[in-house]
């Protein structure tokens, strides 16, 4: 099956699950990028981002056997939400590992969505690796790794498919397509979709300074590390490395990576809110944050962010606006 069809595949089964986000839009923005700016707000997709969608695609397409015995899933708290929403809504137990430093709203919400949660140190990778292994071998379960899985980047791919079609209907053909990015799944999900139905538009990545795993990688032609493992605002989109899977993806479609500062990304958290009355976390943020300050960047008389997630801590996000609401 090809990659395409897996991706109209997860599309069909997320019909009536998930949300068709909308692509908004303010003349405010458009007058800093110097372009017009278009936002895919997956924030408000089910569970606070786009994460929703590979989660209910990957939990839809194990058999039933494997459904009922269960999933485990590794997150900082996206991931965690949207498997653990599409696991209830399917009957299915889940188990979530997530970093004991995770925002309290993400392990909250993952609890509350019905999920048994087993938290892990950030700097110990490895260690999630090992809780997953354990789980998956003594209770049976299937794992949903959070972007190097097939059915997951078919899953996020389907917000690929529908920015294709909102770009053409707002008239854009040729375009630079921003994603915040992680393992590179919503990445590598939306370039396979773009490729497929909109070839005028180009997924590139954008990731927070210090976390530039995918914008190396990219340029060296070879998976590249993260020295550090934590310490970032952008807490939904820090992982080591790209991922096995993403990567040639990425290589192959997407144009190079751009870096953002976390100020610039507080910065478009102001302004999502005061223009476009639209809630971002930090790490949901990144693209906006390139499209509206690093203009020189990108190319064309439009781009298209991607703004991937909502789910942020109501301290945080109150003093993020006392501190940058002014200029936005």
């Amino acid at each position: 099956m090809s990659d395409i069809t897996l991706i109209e595949a997860a599309e069909a089964r997320l019909q009536g699950h998930a949300r068709r986000t909308p692509m908004l839009s303010s003349p405010f923005l458009d007058e800093i990028a110097g372009r017009r700016v278009l936002v895919k707000a997956e924030a408000l997709q089910h569970s606070g981002s786009f994460k929703f969608r590979g989660g209910w695609a990957a939990v839809s397409a194990l058999p039933e056997a494997a459904r009922k015995a269960g999933v485990v899933a590794f997150s900082s708290g996206n991931h965690a939400q949207g498997v653990a929403m599409a696991a209830r809504a399917h009957g299915a137990p889940a188990v979530i590992v997530m970093p004991e430093d995770s925002p309290a709203s993400k392990l909250a919400n993952t609890r509350a969505l019905g999920a048994e949660v087993v938290t892990y140190d950030r700097n110990n990778p490895d260690q999630r690796d090992e809780i997953a292994a354990q789980m998956v071998q003594q209770r049976g379960l299937s794992l949903i790794k959070p972007f190097d899985n097939r059915e997951v980047i078919a899953g996020q791919g389907s917000c690929g498919l529908e920015i294709a079609e909102q770009a053409a209907e707002a008239g854009v053909d040729r375009a630079d397509v921003l994603v915040c990015c992680g393992g590179g799944g919503l990445t590598s999900g939306i370039a396979l979709a773009l490729e497929a139905r909109a070839p005028g538009l180009r997924a590139r990545p954008v990731e927070p300074e210090g976390f530039d795993d995918v914008a190396r990688s990219l340029q060296s032609g070879r998976i590249e590390e993260n020295v550090r493992k934590s310490g970032s605002l952008c807490d939904a989109i820090i992982t080591p490395k790209p991922g096995e899977i993403t990567f040639p993806i990425m290589h192959r479609l997407c144009g190079p990576g751009l870096v953002v500062s976390e100020e610039d990304c507080q910065r478009a958290m102001a302004l999502a809110f005061s223009r476009l009355k639209l809630v971002l976390e930090p790490g949901g943020a990144t693209a906006l944050a390139a499209a509206l300050f690093q203009p020189d960047s990108v190319t064309g008389p439009a781009v298209i962010a991607v703004a991937t997630g909502g789910n942020v801590d109501a301290g945080l996000f109150a003093d993020t606006l006392r501190q940058f609401g002014d200029s936005a």
